[in-house]
């Protein structure tokens, strides 16, 4: 009976290759996991967010599937008692009238008041916008939060492309600068 010596470099490289081949299998797993786990969440978040109703100021109730695709779309939350909100207020009306010259290749603005209707009906009554506004109340923080504001920040706000698509989120209100970069990319 004969007994083959094997290299003892051979058998380690065998063994260093198999182990690499793990590690990376391993982490590309991992890698597809962290990326589409969230990912997922995502989609269901936004979802959900596509099947809210909510009143306006007047009472009226607005399906926000209706503004999904068919034309950009900037999502604004925002509160009355947040001073950077209010701030941001005027910036995104002058936007949003400039935005509404151009007609369909224009981004849309919804503002969501995530503050008590009454309070938001009085602000809006001094100071009028010229984009349409759903009232979320208190709720609306934490719908913010399932779309990526871990911190329930205000102001709050999403860019959407003419297809529905996610494209950006903020935290903190707008510069003239940033509008114009949202603008642009879809």
């Amino acid at each position: 009976m004969t007994v083959e010596k094997t290299n003892p470099s051979t058998s380690r490289r065998h063994w260093l290759l198999a182990a690499g081949g793990v590690a990376v299998t391993a982490g590309a797993g991992i890698g597809a996991w962290q990326y589409l786990r969230p990912r997922a969440e995502l989609d269901a978040a936004l979802d959900a967010f596509w099947a809210q109703q909510w009143p306006t100021a007047t009472g009226e109730m607005v399906a926000l599937h209706q503004y999904r695709g068919g034309q950009p779309l900037l999502v604004n939350f925002w509160a009355t008692w947040c001073p950077p909100c209010v701030e941001e207020l005027p910036l995104l009306d002058r936007f949003a009238q400039a935005q509404s010259q151009a007609g369909s290749q224009g981004v849309r603005v919804l503002g969501i008041a995530a503050d008590r209707a009454a309070s938001v009906t009085r602000w809006l009554q001094r100071q009028p916008l010229a984009y349409p506004v759903v009232i979320a109340e208190t709720g609306g923080v934490a719908v913010t939060r399932t779309l990526g504001n871990s911190n329930g920040g205000l102001p709050f706000s999403l860019l959407f492309d003419g297809a529905g698509q996610l494209r950006q989120r903020r935290i903190g209100a707008f510069s003239e600068e940033i509008l114009q970069r949202w603008a642009a990319a879809v």
